[in-house]
């Protein structure tokens, strides 16, 4: 074969290692080919099979699975607004979830986007109803209200959730961008290396401390409908303080965070018991302190309350604020400094048909 080569003439050479060339590339080719076919094969497969043990799955639990004990199937979403205490606040329950036998699960979207697709919502939904194996749960994350009585399942989570003076979250979050916190002091933040400050930032009318900004825990509480994006919409407020009143269990305020936590042991014993001594001696009651903050002067706040926006998130922290200062009063009395739970102040009486 070697001879064969030398004796052929170059063209002849030439045209010899083209043919084989593109016979080498027609051959990877199907190889390619066959490999995505066979991948694709085995994705309908697995996919199959998936559905067969979903279907199992389901049709057992109609016939062989009882339903779960009342304390148990309980679900609670904390749909956390960003810098308001959240990771403090989460952090208890990591703590507590070993002793008290229940489940933490992260709610991780996609750039921390808070509205989820109309299929996401869907399967968010089912996740949470039927995930026995998760039950009782607590889930958390930065995610927008959603209505499960909208998508035609049994049963509604307990929500739960904090809010913080507008200004002061806008600020906590401005140099959470550059400077990160002691929690990660490692990892790198979206705006590492700009080290001009917050009032420097409203001075010079800069985007990121815009009154714009301050439009997020208005929407976290309407939800997932278009209007609760619109900066400054009205209906948004109304629907956002409805929400608030009628499918919240609580809302505390970051600046009231142990008496949240001491109501939340209260009345959800078999998620938070403990919780509230864990707050008050434990190294994770401070955990997330933003690195490098300055506290902004008063010439920055007010020009930040001069703006329509600002007014309707005030009024929000307000209203909640007023609502959680509410329940406290008829949950807790205060002596000698310190707060105590009330006893129960109900009982039943004139009970009949008479048991023998």
């Amino acid at each position: 074969m070697g001879l064969l080569r030398i004796m052929m003439p170059p063209k002849l050479q030439l045209l010899s290692m083209l043919v084989f060339g593109v016979s080498m590339l027609f051959i990877e080719n199907q190889i390619q080919k066959l490999e995505e076919s066979r991948a694709k094969l085995e994705r309908t497969i697995a996919r199959h099979e998936v559905r067969e043990v979903e279907q199992r799955h389901t049709q057992d639990g109609v016939r062989d699975t009882p339903p779960l004990a009342e304390a148990e199937d309980v679900v609670i979403i904390y749909n956390r607004v960003p810098k308001t205490a959240s990771t403090s606040f989460t952090n208890i329950a990591y703590d507590l979830c070993g002793k008290n036998h229940f489940h933490v699960l992260h709610i991780n979207t996609t750039k921390n986007n808070p509205v989820m697709s109309l299929q996401d919502q869907v399967r968010f939904v089912r996740n949470v109803t039927s995930w026995r194996a998760m039950k009782p749960g607590f889930y958390h994350g930065h995610v927008a209200f959603l209505d499960f009585s909208k998508y035609g399942v049994r049963g509604k989570p307990v929500y739960i959730n904090v809010v913080r003076d507008p200004i002061q979250r806008l600020v906590s979050y401005y140099y959470f961008l550059r400077f990160g916190d002691d929690y990660r002091p490692g990892l790198r933040r979206r705006k590492q290396g700009d080290k001009k400050t917050f009032d420097e930032c409203v001075s010079a009318g800069g985007s990121d401390c815009a009154s714009e900004k301050l439009w997020l825990q208005i929407p976290f509480f309407c939800g997932h409908y278009s209007e609760c994006w619109n900066v400054g919409s009205r209906w948004a407020l109304d629907q956002a303080k409805y929400n608030l009143l009628n499918e919240y269990l609580l809302v505390g305020v970051t600046e009231e965070l142990e008496d949240f936590i001491m109501m939340l042991e209260a009345a959800l014993p078999r998620f938070f018991k403990g919780a509230t001594g864990l707050y008050k001696t434990g190294k994770k009651s401070h955990l997330r302190k933003t690195t490098e903050k300055k506290p902004p002067t008063k010439e920055s706040i007010a020009k930040l309350q001069q703006s329509d926006v600002w007014k309707m998130e005030n009024e929000f922290y307000e209203f909640a604020q007023e609502q959680f200062q509410f329940v406290r009063a008829h949950a807790v009395r205060e002596k000698d400094g310190e707060l105590y739970l009330l006893a129960q102040n109900f009982f039943y009486e004139k009970i009949y048909p008479k048991v023998n």
